[in-house]
């Protein structure tokens, strides 16, 4: 979305809302002061928010930000302004943002821990990404690319697990087990070469070895 905008020659920043505590994941995007906090930089630190200014930042499992970061991004949407932690100053800033997750928002919202008015600013426009196990053609041309460019021959066994495990990780499961074969010296792939795990739902799947 970025790279064919008119924002693709402006920065472009993304960060996962569920891999940092709640006041670090607020001085990420907000920025800070001198002296807000201990440890923090002298001369403060600007926000991925104003970083992006004229691009677009991306807020990747957005289900997981905390009510209290909640109502500043709601701030923020609305108004266009951020203000630095430990500041009383606001400041203009033209982001696009393009939030991410893998949870129901509406069921979080009714269980109270994603706020309804934020809700309805990020919706307006939405895609839903079916899971891999519903879009299967895609699998080939995933593996593939995690791969790489070398030429790989995979067995008939092997191609018959890719197409019918139901891969509940989607596609970051897939390249994962992708890269796991990539550690074997060998240009031909076998079952043997699977992580174990899937060896022994193959196993269970049939009752046999397919090695």
């Amino acid at each position: 979305i970025h790279a064919a905008s008119n924002r693709r020659q402006r920065p472009f920043h993304a960060v996962n809302c569920g891999a940092f505590s709640e006041s670090l994941l607020e001085s990420e995007l907000f920025g800070y002061v001198s002296g807000s906090f201990t440890g923090a930089l002298r001369g403060g630190k600007k926000g991925l928010l104003e970083n992006a200014h004229g691009g677009t930042i991306f807020l990747d499992e957005i289900g997981e930000a905390s009510l209290k970061l909640q109502v500043k991004l709601l701030r923020f949407l609305q108004e266009k302004e951020v203000q630095p932690v430990g500041s009383n100053v606001t400041k203009k800033v033209d982001v696009r943002v393009i939030c991410a997750t893998n949870r129901n928002l509406e069921e979080a919202m009714q269980s109270g821990v994603f706020r309804e008015d934020l809700y309805y600013r990020i919706s307006p426009v939405t895609l839903s990404v079916p899971p891999l196990c519903e879009r299967r053609e895609d699998i080939e041309p995933i593996l593939m690319d995690a791969l790489g460019h070398y030429t790989y021959h995979l067995s008939e066994p092997l191609k018959t697990f890719f197409k019918t495990y139901p891969w509940p990780g989607n596609a970051r499961e897939l390249k994962g087990c992708a890269e796991y074969m990539l550690s074997f010296d060998t240009r031909v792939l076998e079952v043997c070469h699977l992580p174990d795990k899937y060896q022994k739902w193959m196993m269970d799947q049939s009752g046999a070895s397919f090695e």
